[in-house]
């Protein structure tokens, strides 16, 4: 799979895709601030305090789950807020939230990345929980509302080393398979109960 796409590429567009809305919203509203008599102060204002939180959450996560090896993998209440906090920025209409049990260091990357995969099943707001077993991480995706078929389909599809259209959309997934292949785990996904991804 790794061999025949550049997921390097695939990241960067995937991380441009996820800034560009919020950087072009903060640049408006800039301009507009510039333009304004004061009769919408307050909505720009709004504006820019939203964009500035939705992109510092999302530009510290993806510092962590896509950069260099940092101090702050190995700090889970780190971990946990950061991904708390970037699954807050995905959708303010209908929220996820997230639900993050200990786990242990050496999978804190990979289950950040899993999160993002979840997070991405779920429509109309609901949580993203992980767990664990003696035997696997289980990163899993629930909402009242019915999940992204469409995109489970997807992201089975590239786990039996198929190429989905819009492959960029799936950039934490080949990610993730890549870096736990290097160490020699494993990536299932079970469909019985909702959507779980299970590292193991």
């Amino acid at each position: 799979m790794s061999d025949k796409i550049n997921i390097s590429e695939l990241v960067c567009t995937r991380i441009s895709h996820d800034l560009i809305g919020n950087i072009g919203a903060f640049a408006n509203a800039v301009e507009l601030m510039e333009d304004d008599d004061g009769e919408f102060l307050e909505d720009i204002k709004n504006t820019l305090k939203i964009s500035s939180a939705v992109l510092n959450a999302r530009l510290k996560f993806f510092r962590m789950a896509f950069g260099l090896q940092n101090a702050n993998l190995e700090n889970m209440d780190i971990v946990k807020k950061t991904t708390a906090d970037y699954l807050q920025s995905l959708n303010l209409g209908h929220p996820i939230k997230a639900d993050i049990n200990v786990i242990s260091s050496p999978f804190n990357r990979a289950v950040m990345l899993a999160c993002m995969c979840a997070a991405e099943t779920i429509v109309r707001g609901g949580t993203v929980k992980v767990s664990s077993t003696r035997q696997a991480v289980i990163v899993s995706a629930l909402s009242d509302a019915p999940l992204a078929e469409s995109k489970i389909a997807a992201m089975q599809a590239v786990l039996d080393g198929e190429t989905p259209e819009n492959i960029s959309q799936y950039a934490p997934l080949f990610y993730l398979a890549k870096i736990l292949a290097d160490e020699g785990r494993k990536l299932t996904i079970n469909v019985l109960n909702g959507f779980s991804l299970i590292i193991s």
